[in-house]
């Protein structure tokens, strides 16, 4: 099972470094420093804990090759699909909530599917890290989940007042994050 934890280690590290990297070629803009920043804050804080606490260690490490596989080919597709919707947005992609001086509408790509594949992604990728790990993981699915949501409705309000006329027509034809869903 070692395996499988080190391949997802080295997996998230490896996104994380090129998501930090490809943040370089965003656009400007300003991130609104109010209750959005702290409910980020908020959730990291709980995740790091949680993670120091070793409160996922230990309890029903999965030991099923199978599920482990499944897990990390659904890992795998999640992080694909955000990776793909990150390139496809270029410099117009910003940390969550984010604002951007002349700002694009993409509604092509991935976007075609869902109005945040970004986010759709990184929550199939934490539901495979579950699946091939522990069901305890979940509890990080809906912490993310959540700050997902928020995040979305919040970018959504301001998408509607960037582009009055373009917006709200494409989310009426498109779901959040699942297709033909939510």
């Amino acid at each position: 099972m070692r395996a499988v934890e080190l391949v997802l280690a080295v997996g998230w590290a490896a996104f994380w470094i090129y998501w930090l990297m490809a943040a370089f070629s965003m656009k400007r803009g300003r991130v609104p420093w109010s209750q959005e920043l702290s409910i980020r804050v908020a959730i990291a804080v709980v995740v790091f804990v949680l993670v120091r606490l070793g409160a996922f260690r230990g309890h029903g490490v999965n030991s099923d090759p199978w599920r482990a596989s499944i897990g990390l080919a659904v890992f795998g597709a999640g992080l694909v699909f955000a990776i793909l919707a990150r390139r496809h947005i270029g410099c117009n992609w910003g940390t969550p909530m984010s604002q951007k001086n002349e700002p694009e509408l993409v509604t092509s790509g991935p976007y075609r599917l869902v109005r945040h594949p970004i986010y759709a992604g990184l929550l199939i990728a934490c539901i495979g890290t579950a699946v091939a790990l522990s069901w305890a993981w979940l509890t990080v699915v809906a912490l993310a989940s959540a700050y997902f949501i928020y995040s979305a409705i919040v970018e959504e309000r301001n998408l509607t007042e960037q582009f009055p006329d373009a917006y709200p027509p494409y989310k009426e034809s498109t779901k959040m994050l699942v297709p033909f869903v939510l």
